[in-house]
């Protein structure tokens, strides 16, 4: 009698057409293998949808993309409040309000911040260049210009004319047509006061849709769960809630490091009289310069621009100082900060990196960068799981696994025994 053997864990089966899907079972759960027709027709084919449907939908796909970042940021709070035995749509509700009063608290303080900062700063302009030195009879920025015209000279350098030039460009800009400008101003305003009620409207609509997806969400991750079970790891949905916590921390830990940074930068330029009155804004400066950082590769750039326009204003000589202190900041940020916090956080190559930003600017602008790197860190967390569960069939020729029969009992004849000779 003849009987088959058994299949070992982990072995593999397919029929013997190839091209089918095959299932292994192993430690880590049910893989599927896709086919290699897929592979060849059906990914491109997927691909180029995918472009197109992002190309067309680009505005409400972001918007639900957005969404679903704050809905999974905000997840493990919700279930956090429910252990207060509290019914979902209560913990949601909590969470929400506690996280916009968050939101709601850090915009109105820097606002303040930044008004009164400002206040001060353009009354320092002003007096800059309209009062008057009772001794010399000029203004602060006169004063300058006379000594900057006059270290041209001395370096052979006397065909630039600097107070004619900026006398020339003021008489011009009062001959301007006064009309005109009125009328730019007024589109000017036009236009920003129809971005910012586009720009609520859609802040409604992310609020609104994220709330849908926090209270639907334990059905996502039933749903997500019965196709793909964890098999002893980590769910998909408390990945992505993971990855995008540590992007957060990480962007948190690099704007606080970087805004310190500047501000105490400033603060020291000013106290030793190099930028002078820069102490005065130090913490203004510094601000900036931790929420340009949210903005990755612009942002360094963005943070530098008011105190150096600052420093050119009152010491032009200073804007030097300013340019090596930011250039000192962004060196230990690129070669320190960076590489130990970032870098734990995304777990991305540089060129990916760079690859999303583009892309996410190229959809849609700035605000598409902003969202590209948490975006990044989700997709690397899905990838994680689905590279655990799919996997792609090989593009080589290889004979079908066939089950093998083999006999139960094989009839082995005894050894034969050896003559031995006697004497």
């Amino acid at each position: 009698m003849n009987k088959r053997l058994p299949r070992l864990p982990g072995a593999a089966r397919a029929p013997c057409g190839g091209g089918a899907t095959i299932q292994r079972m192993g430690e880590r759960g049910p893989t599927i293998e896709i086919p290699r027709w897929i592979q060849l027709a059906g990914l491109p084919v997927l691909l180029v949808l995918a472009y197109l449907l992002a190309s067309t939908l680009g505005h409400a796909l972001f918007l639900f993309l957005t969404a679903g970042l704050i809905a999974f940021l905000l997840n493990p709070l919700v279930r956090d409040v429910q252990r207060l035995h509290l019914r979902r749509g209560f913990a949601v509700a909590i969470v929400y309000l506690l996280f916009l009063g968050a939101v709601g608290i850090g915009i109105a303080g820097l606002v303040t911040v930044v008004v009164d900062q400002a206040h001060s700063a353009t009354n320092r302009i002003d007096d800059y260049v309209t009062v008057k030195n009772s001794v010399t009879g000029q203004t602060g920025a006169e004063h300058d210009v006379d000594r900057f015209q006059v270290w041209l000279d001395h370096h052979h350098l006397e065909r630039i004319q600097v107070k004619k030039q900026l006398t020339d460009w003021v008489n011009h800009l009062k001959a301007k047509d006064i009309s005109g400008l009125t009328t730019k101003a007024f589109s000017f305003a036009t236009g920003a006061a129809r971005t910012v009620v586009l720009g609520l409207f859609n802040l409604i609509l992310i609020v609104v849709v994220s709330v849908y997806m926090l209270l639907d969400m334990p059905r996502l991750e039933s749903a997500i769960d019965r196709r793909f079970p964890p098999s002893g790891g980590p769910r998909l949905t408390a990945r992505i809630e993971r990855a995008l916590a540590g992007y957060v921390r990480g962007q948190v830990l690099l704007s606080a490091v970087i805004g310190a940074s500047a501000g105490v930068g400033m603060w020291a330029l000013g106290a030793t009289g190099l930028v002078p009155g820069a102490d005065r804004y130090a913490l203004l400066f510094g601000v900036w310069a931790g929420v340009m950082e949210v903005i990755p590769y612009v942002g360094p750039w963005l943070s530098a621009i008011p105190p150096a326009i600052y420093a050119l204003v009152v010491h032009p000589i200073g804007v030097v100082w300013v340019a090596a202190l930011f250039v000192f900041i962004y060196q230990i940020e690129g070669h320190v900060v960076v590489p130990n916090v970032m870098a734990n956080a995304l777990r991305l190559h540089p060129l990916l990196v760079i690859f999303g930003l583009l892309a996410g600017g190229e959809l849609y602008g700035l605000p598409g960068v902003l969202v590209a790197l948490p975006t990044m860190a989700a997709l690397r967390a899905i990838w994680e799981f689905f590279g655990e569960r799919v996997e792609l069939a090989e593009w080589r020729d290889s004979e079908p696994v066939v089950p093998v029969e083999v006999p139960l009992e094989l009839e082995v004849e005894p050894p034969k025994p050896r003559a031995v000779s006697g004497g």
